[in-house]
């Protein structure tokens, strides 16, 4: 893939741990910096998502098919769903300037390691799995099967998020404003900001 743009945005933490909306802050505050990638998922929308909007929802069968055929940068398989960021969905954002934002799994952050995107990395970590826990049950959106799943899968990914070398930064979300104040400043010193590089040209 060639590289085109600024270094994408990874963000990745388990379901409930506030990353989602981080990026939304993010989104609404810097609209002309970044561009979120909309992911593929062979999941059922749920009540409010919308097509192409949260996701491209999909089904198993065409997104097996367009894997095959290299259309994508990284797939992963999560509670029996696929999910996944295809190429087009980078390059449309690319193409406009903005840095991408892509919200993916830790076997997505993986894959995404092995191309030549060369992406800044960020794990958004919650404050314990007794929080994590307290959280993913208020949303109340899945049965108690489901529930201890992703609280599984969950200390899986803090494992790997604390792992030396697999991030660029860590952010504990225990205060969403002190989060999103860490997460801001360390794409401060990362990101170029369109108007300095500009103004930098005319000096």
């Amino acid at each position: 893939m060639v590289q085109k743009g600024p270094r994408p945005l990874v963000l990745c933490g388990p379901s409930g741990s506030g990353k989602s909306t981080l990026l939304k802050r993010l989104l609404k505050e810097f609209p002309d910096r970044f561009g979120f990638t909309v992911s593929h998922t062979t999941r059922a929308p749920r009540p409010g998502e919308k097509d192409g909007v949260h996701y491209h929802f999909t089904n198993k069968d065409d997104m097996t098919a367009a894997i095959k055929k290299g259309e994508f940068i990284e797939t992963a398989t999560f509670s029996g769903n696929m999910y996944g960021t295809s190429k087009n969905a980078v390059d449309q954002v690319r193409r406009t300037g903005k840095v991408c934002v892509l919200d993916i799994e830790i076997e997505g952050v993986k894959q995404v390691k092995q191309t030549d995107l060369d992406p800044l990395l960020v794990f958004v970590m919650p404050p314990s799995i007794e929080e994590l826990e307290r959280r993913l049950r208020s949303r109340n959106t899945e049965q108690e099967e489901a529930l201890k799943k992703r609280l599984e899968t969950a200390q899986q990914e803090i494992e790997f998020g604390q792992q030396p070398g697999n991030f660029h930064i860590i952010i504990l979300n225990d205060n969403l404003d002190k989060a999103y104040t860490e997460l801001c400043k360390f794409l401060e010193q990362n990101v170029p900001d369109k108007k300095e590089s500009n103004s930098t040209n005319e000096e």
